[in-house]
């Protein structure tokens, strides 16, 4: 049972917008998080070791924040599940970026909410019929974005598909990380959660036989530019922002990722470009995308009755 000011500042956080701090927090993550992918995608590092290096990273520069805060266990044990899902996550969509253009693969991974929505369903929650709307708008898109890229190129149809795997498990990864985040401090779920996701994926490019330690001095660059960028400023930005803003606005604020991200790889002829009749595919998945988290935005009796859970 939480107190009853813990109800308060959850009950806040389902109606207020963000104050100028946390707006800023908010824009400096989209930029962070928009560099994540073009930058995979101009990396040549096997996707174990680059999600090994740079979820070790994120943990080791968060590591001496986490240690000032006391550690609950129940929250240690889902930060550690959600830092198994989130190595699984970044292993699709790491493949995605390197598979299909950027701009689709983000657009497909945008459909979290809705995967989020479905295991809310599964485990007897209420969805509203307009968000039913949104999902089917979105669906339409991923048919529009995959049944394009089927016919011109198998390559990035196995990104797509990769893509919206990682998009499902992003979901279980936040429901995860918002079960640890209640009785955990931000960097104290950081450190464990991106320290469990670079153990996770060590043993795999070991035994993978992948290369873990001898690479170019520009992959070196490049992985300093993930962590500090996408970990650090994005990652890291949103989930610190979580703790005051409605997860609803974190959301939408999020979709931005997808055009940052397109616009730097256009820019910097990253990755694969897009097709142009693939676009509307990514604004069908957006707006589908918004309808759901707009139309599932829990009320304050929903949230009172979750947080005494």
């Amino acid at each position: 049972m939480t107190s009853t000011s813990g109800q308060s500042r959850v009950n806040s956080q389902i109606t207020d917008m963000p104050g100028k701090s946390d707006l800023v927090k908010l824009g400096v993550g989209i930029l962070g998080i928009g560099s994540s992918g073009p930058l995979i995608a101009l990396s040549t590092m096997p996707i174990p070791s680059l999600i090994f290096w740079r979820n070790l990273g994120g943990a080791l520069f968060t590591a001496p924040f986490a240690l000032r805060h006391r550690v609950d266990r129940t929250g240690a044990k889902w930060a550690l599940a959600a830092g198994v899902v989130l190595a699984l996550h970044f292993i699709g969509f790491f493949m995605a970026m390197r598979m299909t253009s950027v701009a689709a693969g983000t657009a497909l991974v945008a459909l979290q909410p809705i995967f989020a929505s479905i295991f809310v369903k599964a485990t007897g929650g209420n969805i509203p019929p307009k968000a039913w709307f949104g999902m089917i708008v979105s669906f339409v898109g991923v048919l529009f974005i995959s049944g394009i890229d089927f016919s011109l190129d198998r390559k990035s149809f196995i990104g797509d598909v990769a893509a919206i795997i990682s998009a499902a498990l992003a979901a279980v990864y936040m429901m995860w990380g918002s079960k640890a985040l209640k009785t955990l401090e931000t960097t104290s779920y950081t450190a464990i959660c991106y320290g469990m996701c670079a153990m996770t994926a060590l043993p795999i490019a070991f035994f993978g036989g992948y290369q873990i330690i001898h690479f170019p001095l520009r992959e070196w660059w490049i992985l300093l530019a993930l962590i500090g960028g996408a970990q650090i400023l994005g990652h890291s930005m949103f989930n610190s922002a979580l703790k005051r803003v409605s997860p609803a606005v974190v959301s939408l604020i999020v979709f931005f990722e997808v055009p940052v991200a397109a616009i730097a790889a256009k820019v910097f002829n990253i990755g694969n470009q897009p097709s142009g009749l693939i676009v509307p595919g990514i604004f069908l998945i957006l707006a589908g995308c918004t309808l759901v988290v707009l139309r599932t935005r829990p009320d304050k009796k929903s949230v009172e009755v979750m947080v005494n859970e």
